[in-house]
């Protein structure tokens, strides 16, 4: 995440020593550290306050992972403070970091750039001129580029 200058930082309902044991596994089984810090939210307060668990969600005394819901919830804020993106997966559903980085990625360059991108957008591909931005404007700042529909036109960044 360095070289996309952003910070993580993980929310779980379980305790400081859970997430110790949890990094040798991650360790163990993916042959990743886990190195950005992890939220103990015992007492869901930060799960219920953003929405990633619900209000009458609670954790059995002696509970076991078998019934215990989990926080499986992805937000991407900016700079400005403002989400940007939000994504929940069902506990039955692994997440795809994959797809978690290539949003960001094309967050970064919407926001740097001014310019959409296309449904799997992959850094190095085509993005979208937006339809606010004149045909002028757009040869102007971007040069040559494709119009597939009108208020369709595509350009490599620069």
């Amino acid at each position: 995440m360095e070289k996309r200058g952003t910070k993580v930082i993980g929310v779980s309902v379980d305790g400081v020593e859970d997430h110790k044991r949890w990094g040798t596994d991650i360790k163990n089984v993916c042959g990743s550290d886990v190195n950005f810090p992890i939220i103990a939210d015992d007492s869901l307060t930060v799960s219920k306050l953003f929405d990633m668990l619900p209000e009458d969600a609670y954790l059995p005394d002696g509970r076991t992972p078998a019934d215990s819901a989990t926080v499986r919830s992805v937000f991407i804020i900016g700079p400005d403070k403002q989400l940007k993106l939000s994504m929940t997966y069902p506990m039955t559903v692994g997440r795809n970091f994959a797809e978690i980085l290539r949003a960001l990625d094309a967050l970064q360059t919407t926001a740097k750039h001014g310019v959409a991108t296309p449904a799997d957008w992959m850094v190095g591909q085509d993005v979208i001129i937006p339809p606010s931005v004149s045909n002028e404007d757009a040869k102007q700042k971007y040069g040559e580029y494709e119009t597939v529909l009108p208020y369709l036109r595509k350009t490599p960044l620069r």
